[in-house]
């Protein structure tokens, strides 16, 4: 009797010779150290039945989550800040689930920590006498949705059958969307206590660029000539054109060309201007700034300037339409003349 495992395209697949019968099949599995336990598990299987005994259980039964969690942790190559924000998402539900068996999650548990943790919320000293739905509960949303993440990959790996957050509801987050005015972001700029911290805040608020997306852009990207910039590689996988206002112009061909980023500091590329930006917004006046309000800036800019929320969403880079549509409250008069000029 024998058995073997090996690699085909994604899955290791078993071969075993069991009292003269071949036997083969998938594993449903990259992991070579599951694929094997699998292929044992399968034998013994095969064995009990043979002699008419109770099969075994499930392999997946062996699994805790806190083991399935750290096989995820790694299987997320999207970069060391995205497992960051993973382990900070699991701070709050790893104490409660890590010592459970992955099958033994279900939704009511998970409902009842959604519930746990609203009310933690709701109980902080910012939020006290607060309507619930003036409360913003992005950070359990956040959780729930990495909770669900996690359960579809132990689905993968055959762990679990079923997703216990399906159906699982996501509670109240408030739109934040920054409104500037001209002077307010003269201000901004004028804070800034250096040139590239000055120069990100102003091209972000003339493109609409998510912060990873001007760290990462090139001069190749950048055409002056024909004033457009393409930004490639982006969050949502596919490329996008932004036209280079005036302004922008000006600030582009008065950037120093250091290396084949377009922001480069003294360390090379750059990785973050937070606290530069904090900065700047501290001596603006401005409170409760974030960096990603700066795309909030642009969009408000364009469509209250009567850019169709169609255009500003190409702009942004928005898949689909409903994430534009938290701005469309900008344009009352914009949307009203819309259906003026189609009713005369």
């Amino acid at each position: 009797m024998s058995e073997n495992i090996r690699l085909r395209g994604k899955y290791y697949y078993y071969d075993m010779m069991i009292d003269g019968i071949r036997y083969k099949g998938t594993t449903k599995t990259s992991d070579k150290s599951l694929a094997e336990k699998i292929a044992s598990t399968i034998k013994s299987d095969i064995l009990r039945q043979k002699h008419d005994l109770p099969t075994s259980v499930n392999y997946a039964d062996d699994y805790n989550f806190q083991d399935a969690w750290e096989q995820y942790l790694k299987s997320q190559l999207s970069g060391a800040k995205n497992q960051e924000r993973k382990i900070f998402a699991a701070k709050n539900f790893l104490p409660l689930f890590g010592n459970k068996s992955i099958k033994s999650v279900s939704k009511a548990e998970i409902e009842n920590y959604q519930l746990k943790r609203k009310l933690e919320i709701m109980a902080m000293p910012k939020n006290i006498n607060k309507r619930e739905q003036d409360i913003a509960f992005r950070s359990i949303n956040i959780e729930t949705g990495t909770l669900r993440h996690f359960f579809n990959f132990c689905i993968d790996k055959n762990y679990i059958e079923k997703n216990p957050c399906t159906g699982i509801k996501k509670l109240n987050e408030l739109s934040r969307i920054k409104i500037l005015s001209d002077n307010d972001i003269n201000k901004l700029i004028a804070g800034a206590t250096n040139k590239l911290t000055s120069d990100l805040i102003t091209f972000l608020i003339y493109t609409g660029c998510r912060k990873g997306e001007a760290f990462n852009l090139k001069w190749d990207d950048v055409d002056l000539q024909n004033n457009v910039i393409a930004v490639k590689g982006t969050k949502t996988k596919y490329d996008r054109h932004i036209p280079i206002h005036s302004q922008l112009k000006v600030l582009l061909t008065g950037i120093e060309r250091k290396s084949e980023y377009l922001f480069t500091g003294i360390n090379g590329q750059v990785k973050d201007f937070k606290d530069s930006f904090k900065t700047a917004c501290r001596n603006a006046g401005l409170k409760d700034m974030r960096i990603h309000d700066l795309r909030h800036v642009f969009a408000s800019k364009m469509v209250m300037g009567g850019t169709s929320l169609y255009i500003t969403g190409e702009l942004l880079g928005h898949r689909t339409t409903q994430m534009t549509k938290r701005y469309s409250h900008l344009v009352p008069e914009t949307l009203k003349k819309a259906v003026d000029d189609v009713f005369k």
